[in-house]
């Protein structure tokens, strides 16, 4: 009996042992294989693709005053044009702009014609299906533009939500959904470019236009007050508008949302803002 409980207390020590010995290898390894993933992961990122190539690639559509348009030069300015050209310089690369149509500019990025989307996109949950969103840089929303002859009968925006009433907008926009959402009653008509739905407006042959503050201030100050249109200019939704990304890319999203954040306090916003949206001196340039 003895030397049944001697010979096991011997094979306990010598697994005890053995255990031990192979402990720090396993510790040692593990640290390794931790190293391993997280340069495979930094170099899946946008971020490192940016800076391996030396170029930041933005999608946009140049339609949409004041945040992206095309200058006499042919020269694709605006607010989010300055907003991203800051962006390359804080990661030292050259900024490449991808102008496309708005109805394919998600699709777009997630098949890598470029490496994300400036331009004036609202934040919304069926967006953030497909992509992923840095914080809002800017807050906008719906307005409406009424056509002269539909001044009286239109008081509020809610006026707008009859049958007999016809609503124009733009294609694939949040001015549409908005529209559809909350005007079944009217009759809704959709353009391929914003100014031909305000125009349609403008010319009589709809009630209202439904579209993002500040674009309609910009077309009632230019053409709609001279002709007798009404602006409802107090938005009836909330949306910020964020720069879209990929979805799986933690790393570049971390530095967009630093970089707002730096940007908002050390000036540049505010001259950036200023620029575009203090003042209409720009329009004189515009095409």
């Amino acid at each position: 009996m003895k030397r049944i409980i001697a010979l096991v207390a011997a094979l306990s020590a010598l697994i005890f042992l053995f255990a031990c010995s192979q402990q720090p290898a396993q510790q040692a390894e593990a640290p390794k294989q931790d190293v391993n993933v997280r340069l495979e992961l930094q170099k899946a990122s946008t971020l490192e693709k940016i800076v391996q190539r030396g170029t930041l690639r933005v999608g946009l559509e140049a339609g949409y005053m004041p945040f992206e348009m095309t200058d006499k030069k042919g020269a694709v300015v605006g607010f989010d044009v300055d907003m991203v050209t800051e962006m390359a310089k804080a990661m030292g690369v050259k900024l490449e702009i991808v102008n496309t149509a708005w109805d394919g500019i998600i699709p777009g990025l997630l098949s890598d014609k470029y490496d994300l989307i400036a331009s004036g996109m609202t934040i919304n949950q069926e967006r953030n299906l497909k992509v992923n969103f840095a914080n809002p840089y800017i807050v906008v929303g719906q307005t409406a533009l009424i056509a002269a002859q539909s001044a009286d009968k239109i008081q509020t925006w809610k006026d707008l939500n009859n049958e007999g009433v016809v609503i124009t907008s733009k294609l694939g926009t949040t001015g549409e959904q908005a529209a559809k959402r909350l005007f079944p009653k009217a009759t809704y008509k959709s353009f391929e470019m914003e100014d031909q739905a305000m125009l349609e407006t403008l010319n009589g042959k709809a009630d209202a236009t439904v579209y993002d503050l500040p674009m309609t201030s910009i077309f009632f100050a230019q053409r709609g007050k001279e002709a007798g249109m009404k602006f409802l200019n107090e938005p009836f939704t909330y949306e910020p508008l964020g720069w879209a990304i990929n979805k799986g890319d933690p790393d570049f999203l971390n530095w967009l949302n630093n970089f707002i954040v730096q940007i908002r306090n050390d000036g540049r916003y505010e001259r950036i803002y200023n620029k575009w949206f203090g003042s209409n001196d720009w329009y004189a340039d515009i095409q």
